[in-house]
């Protein structure tokens, strides 16, 4: 970023949050961040910015994510997209001029004061969650995934790492502080609807040896965790792991983990979709959520196709057998059209 930019991205960075409500006022604050659907400001709740912290560097304030896209920017970005400019000289030109301007004066609250607490388990809650969390790359969610074989780890910005996420045992009991991987559920829009929650040992080797190692909160029913962008034709999962296991094996096929059986069974399916691919597991729960899924969508016209595993789960054959032997049983499952659209040569 050229100094001319970098100081007015840094002036922006200041005063963030009425950056936000000037350019993206269908959002809304949430703790430290502006949350909105995307840059151009349509609703929702994947687009986190962050309204304070330092000037630069990690956790700069100003800085902002697309959970949906892996999208990331400044407040210059926000007012090149939100009002559609394209030279900039014109996001500059906009940018003095919004400086210029008298705003309100906002509120503050005293030093003590924090945000009212989110309802315990509430989408709310979740999206809070993820928005403290860290982005994987180089954390401990990454060693886990690539101890379990998983390489395909673009398209990843729904997964996040938290270094000290509370984990609270289901009967009661004290309440640890444990790494976890944090999973970001959304719905078709893209936004933020829950959270799942994947607790690992202190080097990252394997999950934690807690019981459950997994939970979720908020609004799961129809929604899930989305690796790509829907097309004409997905896969759908029950676990992060085994949609990432596909996916490591066939690098551009957008998937969807719905986290658990009965979810799959009730995901929502998107337009435009044409097949759908349902990820099987070898266990009762895996057969009946196949069934139900493949009757919801042949009801609207979506030809439905089950991909079967040789062990247990995909993640089984891939770190049993490899990817290429995985590729070479899922040539034989996949439809004609798309073993060479998705099928790495």
């Amino acid at each position: 970023m050229s100094g001319h930019a970098s100081d007015l991205a840094g002036r922006l960075a200041s005063d963030a949050e009425a950056v936000c409500r000037h350019y993206l006022p269908a959002g809304r604050r949430s703790g430290r961040y502006w949350l909105v659907g995307d840059v151009h400001g349509t609703p929702g709740g994947s687009m986190f910015v962050r309204l304070d912290g330092p000037q630069s560097g990690k956790g700069a304030a100003g800085k902002w994510t697309d959970a949906a896209t892996g999208e990331h920017g400044d407040l210059l970005d926000v007012i090149r997209n939100s009002l559609g400019l394209v030279d900039f000289v014109d996001v500059a030109d906009e940018a003095r001029r919004f400086l210029n301007m008298p705003r309100p004066t906002p509120i503050v609250r005293p030093p003590c004061e924090k945000p009212p607490p989110a309802p315990s388990g509430s989408a709310e809650a979740a999206r809070r969650l993820f928005a403290m969390s860290q982005v994987l790359s180089g954390t401990l969610v990454e060693t886990y995934l690539r101890n379990r074989t998983i390489t395909a780890l673009h398209e990843t910005a729904s997964l996040r790492f938290h270094p000290n996420c509370y984990w609270r045992p289901d009967g009661g009991g004290p309440t640890r502080q444990l790494p976890a991987m944090v999973a970001a559920v959304t719905d078709l829009s893209g936004a933020i609807t829950g959270a799942h929650r994947t607790w690992l040992s202190p080097d990252g080797s394997a999950k934690a040896a807690v019981d459950p190692p997994r939970k979720a909160m908020g609004g799961l029913l129809g929604q899930g965790v989305w690796f790509g962008s829907a097309g004409d034709v997905m896969a759908a999962g029950e676990g992060i792991e085994t949609v990432l296991s596909l996916r490591t094996a066939l690098p551009d096929l957008p998937v969807q983990a719905a986290l658990s059986a009965a979810h799959l069974a009730a995901i929502l399916l998107p337009d435009g979709l044409g097949r759908l691919y349902i990820l099987r597991d070898r266990d009762p729960a895996g057969e009946t959520a196949r069934e139900t899924l493949r009757t919801r969508a042949a009801g609207v016209g979506v030809e439905a196709l089950v991909l079967m595993p040789r062990h247990g789960d995909f993640n089984d054959d891939l770190r049993h057998d490899g990817v290429d032997a995985l590729r070479a049983r899922l040539a034989l499952q996949l439809h004609p059209d798309d073993i060479a659209r998705f099928l790495p040569g």
